[in-house]
């Protein structure tokens, strides 16, 4: 398993790797294997964040994360040789106001986005209500493994 960051110092080594941490686990739920399995994050500000949204969603406005990935479908996961999954985009300055409005810990919430992204790029979303409340419970149960509570 391997996790390529862009700007990591901006985050500090503990949620690095409490996000190495999560994103094992998401794999292991999905009984996905860890060894061959890789993903890039990276850390922008508010405008490069949008200009991502506005080019890649057609939504002109500061977003927390976006979702790059690299399979429509896991069954499109190659069986031999590394699983490149695809690129995690986080805009810290958002996941920080967002952590002030919801009551809880900056770390907590760049984990959250963090396992939230990684669980788009394991083909999750959140369109339906059915598949939406199946996204929300892997994502309670990669934070309650990680020990992170709301």
């Amino acid at each position: 398993m391997k996790i390529f960051f862009e700007e990591e110092q901006q985050v500090g080594t503990e949620i690095l790797e409490t996000m190495e941490k999560a994103f094992g686990r998401c794999l292991t739920l999905l009984g996905i294997d860890e060894d061959r399995s890789e993903i890039s994050v990276t850390f922008v500000g508010e405008e490069e964040i949008r200009c991502l949204n506005r080019d890649y969603r057609k939504t002109d406005k500061v977003t927390d994360v976006l979702s790059f990935p690299q399979f429509d479908d896991l069954d499109e996961l190659p069986e031999v040789g590394e699983i490149c999954l695809g690129d995690v985009v986080i805009c810290k300055e958002q996941a920080q106001r967002q952590a002030e409005e919801f009551g809880h810990a900056f770390e907590r919430e760049i984990i959250y986005l963090f396992t939230h992204s990684v669980l788009h790029l394991l083909g999750y979303d959140h369109m339906k209500e059915a598949d939406k409340n199946e996204m929300r419970e892997k994502e309670e149960q990669v934070m309650a493994y990680l020990g992170i509570g709301r």
